[in-house]
């Protein structure tokens, strides 16, 4: 396994739609071990394929406090279940240090395929259906700072990207 660079919020990347997976191979299962390292060790609830600079339609997820109930959702498509929206306060392996709440669907249907490349399909509330919704949007290129104002939105990008600057010098320093 391997830890993985997470993309920052602004880059580019992370606009790009992500493609189907056509078939569920051993790359897909490596990557999806990968992925998993990566966002325990972030640490993270959820991770899209998209923010691992892989643009492929796949996202991993644990909810769990004990880390011990790792889902994984391949060509994830999303129906609301309801017109009802619920606030929800988020954050972003992207976008560090930055929350903010969000309105979203509060029931979705959940349709994907798992590590088998068997269909499932499952009904979702809370945070796994707030957490679904986030990591699909990554997948289309979407973060959840597009949903801010453009003045939180643009604090939110100033505020990462000072952050990421002073990683780099940190970096650098430590190779000293």
């Amino acid at each position: 396994m391997a830890l993985l660079p997470i993309l920052s919020f602004p880059d580019p990347r992370l606009r790009t739609i992500a493609k189907p997976v056509d078939h569920v191979t051993d790359e897909i299962r490596q990557l999806v071990a990968d992925m998993f390292e990566t966002m325990y060790a972030a640490p993270g609830i959820g991770l899209a394929a998209t923010q691992v600079d892989r643009h492929i339609q796949l996202v991993v997820m644990d909810l769990s406090e004990e880390k011990d109930d790792p889902l994984v959702f391949i060509n994830p498509k999303i129906t609301p279940l309801t017109e009802e929206t619920q606030p929800y306060e988020e954050g972003c392996l992207s976008v560090p240090q930055i929350y903010d709440k969000v309105e979203r669907p509060s029931r979705v249907k959940i349709q994907a395929l798992n590590l088998e490349g068997q269909a499932f399909e499952v009904e979702a509330d809370g945070l796994l259906a707030v957490c679904v919704q986030h990591e699909i949007d990554h997948l289309n290129g979407k973060l959840f700072v597009d949903y801010l104002s453009p003045l939180k939105r643009q604090r939110a990008r100033e505020k990462v990207e000072k952050l990421v600057k002073q990683r780099q010098k940190e970096k650098v320093a430590s190779k000293r």
